[in-house]
């Protein structure tokens, strides 16, 4: 017996909306890229601080609600000046120098227009 090819289709398709609905709900977390205005930009350094309701709850924030880490620009990123938007992901790395504890948090983004 053979289905009819609507059937068929149809049951196909209700395969894979079952699994990506699956994928979705039990795979890992992936990082959210979020917008804030950049506060500070240090060229010497490359420490950017950003800040804006994005960035409150971001590990590594300071009680002000102020995000400053180390950018790590792409190729060909414009940089970043005071009042620009910047679109960003942050990775916060807690490491231990001689018994001090470090908290170093990293920026990878880059300026929106």
């Amino acid at each position: 017996m053979t289905l009819p090819t609507p059937v068929f289709l149809a049951g196909g398709a209700l395969c894979l909306l079952a699994g990506y609905l699956a994928g979705n709900v039990t795979g890992p977390d992936t990082p959210t890229r979020t917008t804030a205005r950049v506060v500070s930009f240090d060229e010497g350094t490359s420490r950017l601080c950003l800040k804006g309701y994005a960035t409150q709850d971001q590990a590594g924030v300071g009680s002000d609600g102020t995000l400053c880490g180390f950018w790590r620009e792409s190729r060909g990123a414009r940089t970043p000046r005071q009042g620009d938007d910047f679109r960003f992901v942050s990775v916060s790395n807690a490491g231990d120098s001689e018994g001090h504890r470090q908290d170093q948090v990293v920026i990878y983004g880059d300026v929106l227009g």
